[in-house]
This record gives C-alpha cells, structure tokens and sequence, in this order.
C-alpha cells in the first residue's frame, strides 16, 4: 500500500484518522501498531511474523542489557544485537547478491553454480533495520533509556507514516513522544500535518510521476539507440523524479506525523543548489547522512585520526552507504563515486572551486550529481557506462525531440521549484512558512488549497497506472 494510491487516501487514512481522533490517550498507540501491522501486512504478509520475532527478540535483548551491571556482559549483549541486525539485513538484502558473484567466479574457474532458490527482499528492510540499531546503540550508550513497553517499541519501528522508506527516525528522537505527545496533538498540528503531506502527494504526483514515465521508457531503449539530447534530457528528468519522489515520501511521512502529534526529522533541504558534493549530502536524505555520522563514521574515528585515515574512513562509509541502497555493483560504484568527490573537497576541490562564485559551483556540483545518478539508475554497471557514452557521444544534437506538454510543463516545474531557493531568502521562508504559529487565516486558507490539490492528486491517480516509490525496493 503506497501513499499516493486511492486505497490509502480514500479508504486507509480516513478510518485510521477517525478512529485515532477518538480513541482515549492510554490505547493510541495500541491502535497506531495495530494499523501499522495492517499496512506493512498489506503489501508483505509473508514477513510480517518475522519482522515481529525480530522485534520481541530484540527488545528483551536491549532491556537484559540495559539492566546488567557487568561491563562485559553489556558489550556482548550490544554485540548479539547488531550482529543479529546486520545479519537479518545482509541475508535478505545481500544474499542473492553474493551467490550471483559467487556463482560468476566459480564459471571462470570452471566449476558448476550453487543451487540457490532466491531471498525475496522484505520492504523497507533497510530503513527498519537502521532503526533498529538506534535503539540498542542509544540504550547502549545511555543516550535514553529503554521503552517499558514491547509495543511502544514496535509502534516506534513498525509506525506506518515512516516505516517504507523513512525519514530513518532515531530512537532518542521520538522516545519521549512515543509515550506522551499530548502537547503536539494541537489542531494547528494537524492542519500544519495535513498541508505538508498533501505537498509531498503533489510532488510525487504531478512531477515525479510525469516524469518517471517518461525516464522508464528511455532507460529501456538500448544504449546505442539513445542519442546525446535524449540521454540528457532523461538523466535530467530522472534526478527530479527521484528527488520529487523521496522528498514527496518524506514530506507525507512527516505531515502524517505532524497529524498524530510526532514530530519526524528534517530528511531533505534542496539539495540541487548545493556548491559541493559535501554540501549535497547535508541536504539530501539527510536522516541516513547524520545516521551514517553518528552511528559509522564517528566509531571509526571520525576526524580524531590522520588526514590518510580519515580520507579512508569517508570512502568507506560512502561506499557502505552506496550498497546500503542496494544489493548491485552500480550502487558500489556509486557510493564510491560520491565518497572520491567528499574526499577530494577535504582534499582540495572546495578550496580550488570557491573563486568561481555560487552559480558555476552549482551547476558544477549538479554535473557531477547527474553523472551519479546514471550509476544509480541504471540496471547494470555496463550500461551505466553505455549511457555516459551517449551522453557525451555528441550526436543527433539537431534532431527533433518531442515530448507532450505535460512532460514539458514537469521538467520545467521541476527545475524551477528544485533550483529557486538558491536565490534570496526563499529557502529560509519555506523552513520558516511550514513551522507552527500560524494565524487562523493563514491555517484555513493552507487547508482550503490542501483539500484542493487532494482533490486533483486522487483524479490523477485515479487515471493513471503509473505509481510506483523509487525507495520503496531498497
């Protein structure tokens, strides 16, 4: 069940909301779980008693060790949990993977395949399995002590807004509102809640999803039958699809939030007017950035070590953080693309590009990005590299590309709302316009243009078989 899908938004949401509204405070979160299991259920009922065992056992794992007084034991403990957690998580997401290559090296050596049946990938295994190591580092670390509950901790992890693909959530960031956001359930919370989550739908409605269909049919062509405007024109297109589609997915996740009285964090701020690749990943998907920061690169030393070592250690986590997206040599390679630029702008490449002035750095940062993207998109490392060939082959530069209106309008649009808020003060307004404290007027004229646009994003969805979440496979 995705949000951007009638059944969610005509069906799901409004009993949920109904139902949520009257319930007393003491079963809100019983009913929360309740429909979280539903919802997870709905669109994977084959794993949903794992996901649950792996819950229970864990928290009674993180309470055994939160209660021991030895050391020793405590680090074990910490030990057993992130083994199991990383282990659940390299068997589904990584086990075909390593059988596939496996299998490519012992052909070369002569010998014949491993018989494997395949590991399906459960949704939204890796969001949920980072949030899952939150909490038992958190605890660890005493950073905030434990849930008294088993279903309070199911609910912070099986919590339906943000459980497919995030924000990833930190445990010490909702621990306090997973047992009491009584002072967060204000109306103007939930009107805030509801305009937000209808500006994520719009995104990913109108934008990403015009544009997604238009980006599928050229990544299907063969390589060699794309030329330079039209392989342009679809890594262009891809980089807003993606980035209306994911920011579209948080922005829903966090107004859903906002309308049960959670507060999620922050996951995107423009990312494409970033003037380095640094700066980039402190605007993009910025929960996995802070979690790879506090819970990889920090423990591995951090800034605390050499120049050599921490220029390693930046590679590293980049390129973990590549095959964290996904189980193929393209997200590698990507990962470490981006880890080779983080270290060079440490190196040398910010100081070597801050003369150019904030418009060149952009756009060079936005090149280098869409180069990125082709890793990302892309279904094999081959024709990653196949594409990059069109795109720099410099041929049918004169031809004729047509493209209907409405993808025309999209790429424009995209452009424009990706790209403005590198001019004058438009990104503080937005940060500030979506905070609290709004006059009455302000409130019942977001809501009157919220109904509004629901109304257009279930008319659009209702005609198109076109929807897919990009996010929703890692």
């Amino acid at each position: 069940m995705v949000f951007s899908s009638s059944l969610f938004l005509l069906y799901f949401l409004p009993v949920f909301l109904i139902v949520y509204y009257l319930l007393p405070v003491k079963l809100k979160n019983i009913f929360a779980l309740l429909a979280s299991i539903f919802f997870y259920g709905w669109g994977a009922p084959d794993f949903i008693f794992i996901v649950l065992g792996s819950i229970i056992i864990d928290f009674y794992l993180v309470e055994v060790m939160n209660n021991s007084t030895s050391r020793s034991a405590r680090r074990a403990l910490i030990a057993i949990s992130v083994v199991l957690n990383i282990g659940m998580l390299a068997y589904f997401k990584y086990a075909n993977f390593f059988i596939e290559n496996l299998n490519f090296v012992l052909a070369g050596f002569g010998f014949n395949d491993l018989k494997w049946p395949g590991v399906a990938l459960p949704i939204g295994i890796s969001f949920f399995s980072f949030q899952k190591l939150t909490y038992s580092v958190d605890v660890y670390r005493k950073v905030h002590a434990p849930l008294k509950r088993v279903w309070d901790y199911a609910l912070y992890l099986l919590m339906f807004p943000q459980l497919i693909a995030g924000p990833i959530v930190r445990f010490n960031e909702v621990a306090d509102q997973i047992e009491d956001r009584r002072a967060n359930e204000t109306v103007e919370a939930r009107l805030l809640g509801f305009f937000r989550f209808v500006i994520g739908l719009s995104k990913k409605v109108f934008i990403a999803n015009v544009l997604g269909e238009q980006v599928d049919k050229i990544f299907a062509m063969q390589a060699g039958d794309i030329s330079t405007p039209l392989a342009w024109i679809g890594i262009v297109a891809y980089s807003f699809q993606i980035y209306y589609d994911f920011s579209g997915y948080s922005d829903m996740a966090i107004g859903l939030g906002g309308m049960i009285g959670f507060k999620f964090p922050e996951n995107f701020n423009n990312p494409y007017i970033s003037q380095n690749i640094t700066e980039f990943w402190r605007r993009w998907h910025m929960t996995l950035g802070r979690w790879m920061r506090d819970y990889l690169y920090i423990p591995l030393g951090g800034s605390r070590v050499t120049k050599g070592r921490l220029y390693f250690n930046l590679w590293v986590v980049f390129l973990i953080s590549g095959l964290w997206h996904g189980a193929a040599w393209n997200f590698v390679v990507w990962g470490a693309f981006h880890g080779l630029f983080l270290v060079a702008d440490r190196m040398f490449l910010i100081r070597l590009t801050t003369k150019l002035g904030k418009f060149p750095n952009i756009a060079i940062t936005y090149f280098i990005t869409l180069i990125g993207w082709v890793l990302f998109r892309s279904e094999t490392l081959g024709f990653a590299f196949d594409f990059m060939g069109r795109m720099f082959a410099f041929d049918g530069v004169g031809e004729q590309l047509y493209f209907d209106l409405e993808v025309r309008t999209m790429l424009v649009l995209g452009a424009i709302f990706g790209l403005i808020a590198a001019f004058g003060n438009i990104e503080k307004w937005w940060l500030d316009f979506l905070s609290n404290d709004k006059k009455t007027g302000v409130l019942l004229s977001m809501t009157a243009v919220g109904v509004l646009l629901t109304v257009l994003c279930v008319a659009s969805i209702t005609s198109s078989g076109f929807n897919p979440f990009i996010y929703f496979r890692f």
